[in-house]
């Protein structure tokens, strides 16, 4: 083996080796979808497979080398689910729009992972092959650099940044164009570190780009899931059998702090059970914040499952992130939590919770959202007793929030709490309570408070949870005696604000920790209305607020992407323009006459597209050419065998005439090639 085939295997296993890093590394741009160690089973062995197959078959016909790629990426998957997967095939073509509708960060379910395995593969296995079987440069890492652009959209909501991943593909194919120019060593020495450099450069400036700011989102343009119903027994309806046997220990919870522990939103009434509209999306842990940005407290959970029916999991509201349930669904809109399973007696997770705390002057301001499913009230005769009886309860209260305290004190105190009252929550069940027995549980009073809100056009929703329970060591056992049920009202830019119309057991003062401070909350708000209540902004009808934002003005995500995309072409064609030039004038400018004679033989070779055959000699390539290529090509195949064999006798004559030959081969071998053939081989950088 001659030392030019010896350098060109060195330079093709090189090549490999980086094509397969690209495609790891672009693989490795989903970490902000999935991330963790997980990743990486399915991307190394995707990465890696390709290019050794394409080591081993780069003499072999290209349809063995496709056919075992197939039979390999079938083979990777078998560790990832462990076991065989007849279904694979499915998963793949699903797993798209799973995670689009998944909460970012996806659990790393084989089922989804397997979309990036074969994304990988396929980009490994297409540039590995581009790699041996062509002479491009740097065409083998698009398919990479296409797998790096379909993770950043499916990252858009994720953790983390993908520059430091940008930075290193644009390293990694640095690379490769020095190794595909057929450069010494020492090029990659000099020419990385200058790479290094301009992908730092690109780190610090990339997030200040426009695109940064607002990226493109696919999740919104996907149908989200459809509201499913949880439990073939509404939360709602078990409050009554649970205040029945009041010892029996459901839960405990581990917390810094007393907090009611919310089970289940319910947001729909049809006049007969309030139901929730919830869409649950997977999710890896983390829920997307509520309405409210502004003070909140941090409060860490531990939550462990003691005879707690269904699949809802309790956490104090609104939990930001949760771990240690596989299978984790979450609804963005009301933050409320779903297990995969049920669980088990002894099942615990982590919850960490941002407990809102609104200024008084927060509340005092509040103006209410306008949504027609949130103050929609079921037709019947029954409207008008709980809108006559809302406008009389709030008779003079000319604020949103004021109407709802004013509400609030009127069902505390014109009725008492009976666990031994009917259940139910119908408007028949609901009227009863209204005009007849005036004593009920929670399911009642918080309903009645919900659909009277209603009628004054205040959006609500009733919310099942529990107090406290009883502490012991710092841990909150939570019983079914504690059940309870609360009213919440929908504020522009403020969210979900509680309110606790049911009385205690003894009187209207007889409540745990987290509602009375509620209620002496609402009481000094009120004494504070009274003084000097004229000065304060006076809203009684919902205003139509939207998020309180301006349009965006700025460009669409499409004209940025087009611009960019135009902008790459751009610079790729000046680059293809100007590389050949650059190449020749470097060469004909060489140091010495010497130099210059061998720039314009290497000029030459390029130009009749001889490149990287080193082992022909110069009268092989005269052979192969005749006409007026010929009649050049000897002349300076001598002058370039004088200058081998005697560098230093070398005249700026002998120089001056080589290139004049080399000229003029170009002219022929312009003349001779049609124009298409041409400006292929220019594009791609031949």
């Amino acid at each position: 083996m001659t030392r030019g085939q010896e350098a060109a295997g060195w330079r093709r296993l090189a090549g490999l080796v980086v094509v397969a890093a690209v495609a790891g590394v672009a693989g490795w741009g989903f970490h902000r979808v999935f991330p963790g160690t997980g990743l990486l089973l399915a991307i190394v062995p995707a990465a890696v497979a390709p290019a050794l197959v394409a080591a081993l078959t780069s003499r072999r016909p290209l349809w063995l080398a496709l056919a075992l790629d197939v039979v390999l990426w079938f083979a990777g998957t078998i560790p990832l689910y462990q076991g065989l997967r007849p279904a694979v095939l499915a998963d793949v073509a699903n797993s798209w729009h799973a995670l689009l509708t998944t909460l970012l960060p996806a659990q790393p379910e084989p089922r989804l992972l397997v979309l990036v395995h074969t994304l990988t593969w396929a980009a490994a296995a297409i540039g590995a092959e581009t790699l041996t079987r062509t002479r491009t440069k740097i065409a083998a890492a698009v398919p990479a650099l296409v797998v790096y652009g379909v993770a950043l959209l499916f990252g858009v909501d994720g953790e983390g940044s993908n520059l430091p991943v940008a930075a290193a593909l644009f390293v990694l194919i640095a690379a490769l164009a020095l190794l595909r120019d057929e450069r010494p060593p020492l090029w990659l020495l000099a020419g990385l570190p200058a790479a290094a450099v301009l992908a730092a450069l690109a780190l610090v400036m990339g997030p200040l780009l426009p695109v940064a700011a607002q990226p493109y989102n696919p999740r919104e343009h996907v149908e989200p899931p459809a509201p499913v119903r949880v439990d073939s027994v509404s939360p709602l309806d078990r409050v009554s059998a649970w205040l029945q046997i009041p010892d029996r220990e459901l839960f405990t919870v581990k917390a810094d702090k007393p907090l009611n522990w919310r089970l289940a939103v319910l947001d729909r009434y049809d006049g007969v059970r309030w139901t929730s509209d919830a869409r649950f999306q997977p999710t890896g842990g983390r829920v997307p914040e509520g309405d409210w940005t502004g003070k909140a407290d941090v409060v860490r959970q531990k939550v462990t499952f003691n005879g707690l029916p269904g699949t809802w999991l309790p956490a104090a509201e609104r939990p930001v992130e949760v771990g240690g349930v596989r299978g984790l669904a979450v609804d963005p809109e009301s933050g409320s939590l779903l297990a995969g399973t049920k669980p088990v007696k002894g099942f615990s997770y982590e919850v960490t919770s941002r407990v809102a705390k609104p200024s008084k002057d927060d509340l005092l301001a509040a103006a209410p959202v306008t949504d027609p499913g949130l103050t929609a009230f079921p037709a019947g005769p029954q409207e008008k007793l709980f809108r006559r009886l809302a406008q009389e309860a709030t008779k003079g209260a000319d604020v949103p929030i004021k109407q709802a305290y004013r509400l609030q004190s009127y069902l505390r105190t014109n009725a008492s709490y009976d666990v031994t009252a009917p259940p139910g929550h119908s408007l028949k069940g609901l009227e009863f309570f209204l005009q007849t027995t005036h004593r009920g549980t929670s399911e009642q009073f918080a309903s009645t408070f919900a659909l009277m809100a209603r009628t004054l056009g205040l959006p609500s929703r009733v919310v099942v949870g529990f107090r406290p329970g009883q502490v012991s060591g710092g841990v909150y056992h939570v019983k079914s005696g504690h059940v309870m049920a609360w009213a919440e009202i929908k504020f522009d830019k403020l969210g979900w604000r509680p309110f606790y119309p049911t009385p205690g057991r003894s009187g209207a003062k007889d409540d745990h920790e987290v509602a009375s401070s509620a209620i002496e909350e609402s009481e000094e708000l009120e004494g504070e209305f009274t003084q000097g209540g004229s000065d304060r902004p006076k809203t009684t009808q919902p205003q139509a607020t939207g998020n309180g934002e301006e349009p965006g003005s700025g460009l669409s995500p499409w004209v940025v992407a087009a611009v960019a995309g135009g902008v790459l072409l751009a610079g790729y064609a000046g680059v293809a323009a100007a590389l050949p030039w650059w190449r020749r004038r470097g060469r004909r400018q060489g140091h010495g006459p010497e130099q210059r004679v061998l720039g314009a033989w290497r000029q030459t070779c390029d130009d009749l597209g001889l490149r990287g055959q080193d082992a022909l000699t110069a009268e092989d390539i005269v052979i192969r050419h005749s006409g007026d290529i010929s009649a050049h090509l000897r002349p300076l195949a001598e002058i370039s065998n004088f200058v081998r064999y005697a560098p230093e006798a070398v005249t700026e004559a002998a120089a001056t005439a080589a290139w004049q030959r080399s000229d003029a081969i170009r002219r022929a071998v312009r003349t001779a090639t049609p124009f298409t053939i041409r400006l292929r081989n220019r594009l791609l950088l031949r």
